[in-house]
């Protein structure tokens, strides 16, 4: 009788290999699948900071002052947005005016409100030039309300 051994540890063997360069071969391909590229942070900031009136037309004058940053999460945003910042800027001034409920903007509550706005605006302000960019979140680095 014949010693099979050898011969299922080279079948195993075979098996193990090809296996191996099948994840190698495969792995990547998956990988380019995904929308945003891991582990890209980058963070643009908004220069100068914006300064505008805040409140109801006709009261006490309050000034809001915001030091802008965007953090975007592909490498390809940064040209984009810097090519499109007058727009950009154009609309955190007018939301900023917008706001008229100084209380509001006091709060915790009230400027997590106005950050995720001021997402939303400027992604919809890329989205309108076509860009195919996004941000991932805006940040306010300075955010001074003075009555």
């Amino acid at each position: 009788m014949k010693n099979f051994a050898p011969m299922i540890f080279k079948r195993n063997t075979v098996l193990v290999l090809l296996l191996t360069i099948y994840a190698l071969v495969a792995g990547p391909a998956f990988a380019e699948d995904e929308p945003e590229e891991r582990g890209i942070t980058d963070y643009i900031e908004m220069e100068p900071a914006f300064v505008t009136h805040v409140g109801e037309p006709g009261n006490q004058v309050v000034y809001l002052k915001a030091a802008v940053t965007m953090r975007a999460s592909r490498e390809s945003t940064r040209p984009a947005l810097v090519a499109h910042m007058p727009r950009l800027r154009h609309e955190l001034v007018m939301l900023f005016g917008e706001q008229t409920n100084v209380d509001q903007l006091t709060t915790q509550q009230g400027q997590q409100a106005l950050r995720e706005a001021a997402a939303e605006r400027i992604n919809a302000a890329l989205t309108e030039q076509q860009t195919g960019e996004r941000i991932a979140d805006v940040l306010f680095t300075e955010f001074v309300v003075q009555r």
